[in-house]
């Protein structure tokens, strides 16, 4: 028995290390193929314009930094303007987002009144609807307003609750939280108000984080909505400011484009890298598996 011990533990592992090894081939083979757009991108930044779309080598021949010389002041202002907008938008809707969907998940967490279920639903169920279908309605809106060409359409709105996934998010987290905690707080005399301020809102720090980052990263990412609203050239954000360095009437300006495109990269990695623990800790605690 004792000779044979050692070799049908044997066997079992060389099978479970070799599985490992096939994974990870396989793992490594998928991160590759999805990184090669954007190291093709990286090396296009470093090439000249007449060898971007020549060259199959993602090593350039001779590598030059023109293109993000170029590129930083090729729009009439340096680029560090749109950076700064997109920063500054981004902010508000981060601020927004946290603030007002808090309010209302705690609301339909822990509130009672007429309705609540029936809303609740109608909330979820805005999460199915594409947002191409209330986009003219949403811009008669703020034409009306006056808000066209301001900043005030994209930020606005974060600030009614509107985002229903943050909303749902915070609901799951909420109703994991103790509800002693609300009766001891009502017994020292807080109020609704100041039971989701000085009791769940501090407890709520893993959901926020989640909710700031996606925040920021979707709306840093956005065209589309920017492109409607925003036409003023000191106004542009960097995915409208992108896409100047294209002209589909004239000779595009590729390089400058691939290597502006590296630089707005720069911030979405620094804010993912920072918090993507904080990202899984967030979904985790809300049962969004």
């Amino acid at each position: 028995m004792s000779a044979g011990g050692p070799r049908a533990t044997a066997i079992p592992a060389t099978g479970l290390r070799s599985r490992r090894v096939v994974t990870h081939a396989v793992l490594i083979l998928g991160a590759l193929v999805m990184i090669y757009p954007l190291l093709w991108m990286l090396s296009a930044s470093f090439k000249e314009p007449d060898q971007i779309f020549t060259s199959d080598s993602l090593i350039p021949q001779d590598p030059v930094l023109t293109n993000y010389l170029q590129g930083w002041v090729g729009l009439g202002r340096p680029f560090s303007t749109y950076l700064l907008n997109s920063l500054l938008v981004c902010a508000a809707v981060v601020v927004g987002n946290v603030l007002s969907c808090s309010l209302a998940a705690y609301a339909f967490a822990r509130m009672s009144f007429v309705g609540r279920k029936v809303l609740f639903g109608v909330m979820l169920a805005t999460m199915m609807l594409p947002h191409h279908v209330t986009l003219i309605a949403q811009y008669a809106i703020f034409r009306d307003l006056g808000w066209v060409d301001t900043y005030l359409p994209l930020i606005v709105p974060k600030f009614l609750a509107v985002e229903a996934f943050f909303i749902f998010l915070m609901v799951q987290f909420i109703r994991g939280l103790p509800r002693e905690l609300d009766d001891a707080a009502r017994i020292d005399g807080c109020g609704q108000l100041q039971i989701y301020w000085r009791v769940v809102f501090p407890l709520l720090q893993p959901a926020l984080v989640t909710t700031a980052i996606f925040s920021f990263i979707w709306t840093y990412n956005d065209f589309l909505t920017q492109l409607i609203y925003v036409s003023d050239p000191k106004l542009l954000t960097v995915p409208l400011a992108l896409r100047t360095f294209l002209d589909a009437s004239g000779q595009s300006q590729w390089g400058e484009m691939f290597a502006m495109s590296i630089v707005t990269l720069v911030p979405v990695l620094v804010v993912f890298v920072v918090f993507q623990r904080r990202i899984i800790d967030g979904i985790a605690h809300s049962g969004m598996k």
